[in-house]
């Protein structure tokens, strides 16, 4: 199964040197041991976009995130694994790589 593991953060550009470094080391042990699919850093929230074109009309684009909320997505990982509890280890390695807290949900 597939889980994103979502970075949960309430500033931007805060990763420090030493927390860049374990994220590193932590994403080239989820290579190693075939948990990797993908994973990313996300621009502020400020960068966003959001695109409503449920109406039948013209799309309507507005700058900016989604919702207003002092934390957002950081970042994130799409990580492979056998099942929820090594999607929880290795989320809780990850969480603990990158100093911010983690939300873990499979794919469908």
């Amino acid at each position: 199964m597939q889980y994103l593991v979502s970075v949960i953060d309430d500033r931007t550009d805060s990763g420090t040197a030493d927390e860049m470094a374990a994220v590193d080391v932590f994403n080239d042990r989820l290579q190693a041991q075939g948990h990797w699919v993908f994973a990313g850093g996300l621009a502020a929230p400020s960068s966003a976009t959001v695109i409503d074109n449920r109406g039948g009309g013209e799309p309507v684009f507005t700058d900016g995130p989604f919702v207003e909320t002092k934390e957002y997505l950081a970042g994130f990982w799409v990580m492979e694994a056998a099942d929820l509890d090594v999607a929880l280890k290795l989320a809780a390695e990850g969480s603990r790589a990158c100093n911010r807290r983690v939300e873990v949900r499979p794919f469908l």
